[in-house]
């Protein structure tokens, strides 16, 4: 069996989702020549797809013409993937589509092997392709994504349609991450129940057990093996090629060459992975862990507008309300944590109303005009607000604190418990673990909800575009009809940064209501009216 093993490398294809698909021409053909000799058989050089919005590299359509301009080795095969998404018109297979994908029969085309990727839905329709390719000379593989979630009743019955056609290979992959040995191995034996011909996997990482997998499915008589080189791929990413190469050439009893492999790594994909940080990591091990969709970390950990807080944040929410399909609205929604109709108890017009404000920020200008800023509360007796545990100044000098962050709430709990202030808070609003840790704490009570577009003072709550702390405490000061707020240690963001941006939009926002007046107090980027506090 060993011998009849199949060695596919698919790193431009799944490598694609984080420079879209955009390799240049000397990689590529480098990357080409390096799995060839490191014992690769076949090379999935990229998606080919309909779709052009947005510039994507060629390795997104992998066109004939194409690969025509690279220098193919001989004793490599060839292969594109397609979704089955795409040949699907009102749910049926369209030939016409496949036509206009597949222009060339092998004939003249230098494609050997079309993979179609289906969701379990999707599958039995996108079967009815096979014939279709088959008829031009092309081999097809289908590829079932999220098997690992199906029961094994429902594996079986894909397996059954799947030995209606000729597929020459079908695969399964780990789509969320989540599979573990034991899981590969029931996945094989509920396929086997009427498919007799080749498998294959395609595992990821996010808990580490991509190759392990990968092994454990040679050893319940799988053949085809994907990887990629350094795991590049979506998410936590793939079986490295690279590790891969050296397991399967001992099983064929074979020397591995991947010297050629390494070198291009060195010089190539690890600048590559500094970049786009693919590769496991805690985040991506609590997302296999609870069946969420790595797009929605992978798209986080690409913006800098998530902190660590927000991750977390997001994986609890989709961990309770779903996420094994990926969703730009349900990540915003995520991100803000607070919907449905918002709730309080306590009414910020008792502590604010006619007085001034002094909000404390985390930026570097609080600890380097410190003592003017010391001064000027002991001298105007402004109210003074922190953002968190937020304490560049004198803890007597701070009245009160505001929070929102269910995680950072959590992670502060025991030095927030440690500090005298009150605290604001949507405390009837926030999830019990985090109540539970914070009984020590006297909370104010003040509601949020989080509407896209919408911006709404209320007594005891809020309703605003985003859940974002210092949103919150400016709402906190519009509802208390507070005289002004005077804004220190808001220093800004780079102006590349994306948060600088909704910075910016935040305060443009509240500024726009014109219920209290913003003035900043110490140096900052953002667009806001702006006092020396050393001249008040």
């Amino acid at each position: 069996m060993m011998n009849n093993l199949t060695f596919l490398d698919c790193t431009l294809r799944d490598g694609g989702y984080y420079n879209a698909w955009d390799f240049d021409y000397a990689t590529i053909q480098n990357y080409i020549n390096a799995v060839a000799v490191a014992g690769v058989d076949i090379i999935e050089l990229g998606f080919r797809s309909l779709k052009n919005g947005g510039f994507k590299g060629a390795c997104f359509y992998t066109g004939d013409e194409f690969i025509r301009s690279l220098q193919i080795p001989e004793n490599i095969q060839i292969g594109v993937m397609i979704n089955g998404s795409e040949i699907l018109v009102d749910g049926v297979c369209s030939e016409q589509a496949l036509a206009a994908l597949f222009p060339e029969s092998t004939t003249k085309s230098p494609v050997n092997l079309v993979r179609i990727a289906c969701h379990t839905h999707e599958f039995r329709e996108g079967l009815n392709a096979c014939e279709w390719l088959k008829s031009r000379g092309y081999l097809v593989g289908f590829n079932l994504m999220q098997v690992g979630e199906r029961s094994n009743k429902e594996l079986e019955a894909l397996a059954k349609a799947a030995a209606q056609y000729p597929v020459d290979a079908l695969y399964f992959a780990d789509s969320l991450g989540n599979m573990t040995p034991d899981r590969v191995c029931e996945i094989v034996i509920a396929l086997r129940t009427h498919w007799r011909g080749i498998l294959g996997v395609h595992t990821h990482d996010n808990m580490g057990l991509a190759l392990s997998n990968t092994l454990r499915a040679i050893d319940e008589g799988i053949t085809w093996l994907d990887s990629t080189v350094m795991g590049m791929g979506r998410g936590a990413g793939n079986a490295k090629t690279e590790l891969l190469a050296i397991e399967i050439a001992e099983l064929r009893g074979s020397k591995c060459n991947i010297t050629p492999l390494m070198s291009l790594i060195s010089e190539v994909f690890e600048p590559m992975k500094s970049e786009y940080h693919w590769g496991a990591n805690a985040f991506y091990y609590l997302s296999g862990k609870h069946g969420i969709h790595p797009t929605y970390i992978q798209e986080m950990m690409a913006d800098s507008r998530y902190t660590e807080e927000d991750i977390l944040a997001v994986i609890e929410y989709l961990r309770v309300e779903g996420g094994t399909n990926y969703s730009s609205n349900r990540l915003r929604n995520a991100r803000h944590f607070y919907s449905g109709k918002p709730h309080g108890s306590w009414h910020p017009q008792k502590m604010f109303s006619g007085k001034e404000v002094l909000l404390l920020g985390s930026g570097p200008g609080a600890l380097k005009h410190k003592v003017a800023i010391e001064s000027y509360i002991k001298k105007a007796k402004p109210l003074v607000m922190a953002l968190n545990t937020q304490s560049t100044i004198e803890e007597d000098l701070i009245d009160v604190r505001v929070a929102c962050h269910p995680v950072r709430l959590l992670a502060d709990c025991e030095l927030l418990a440690k500090l005298p202030q009150p605290l604001i808070t949507p405390a009837s609003m926030l999830p019990s673990e985090v109540s539970g840790a914070m009984s020590s704490v006297e909370l104010l009570d003040y509601g949020l909800s989080v509407e896209s577009d919408n911006l709404v003072y209320e007594e005891c709550y809020c309703i605003l575009p985003n859940s974002l702390v210092i949103s919150y405490a400016l709402a906190v000061a519009c509802s208390g009809k507070a005289l002004r707020v005077l804004l220190a240690g808001f220093d800004g963001y780079s102006a590349g940064d994306p948060r600088r941006l909704e910075t910016d939009q935040i305060f443009q926002i509240h500024q726009s209501t014109a219920v209290v007046p913003l003035l900043a107090v110490t140096p900052t980027l953002y667009r806001l009216d702006a006092k020396s506090i050393y001249a008040l």
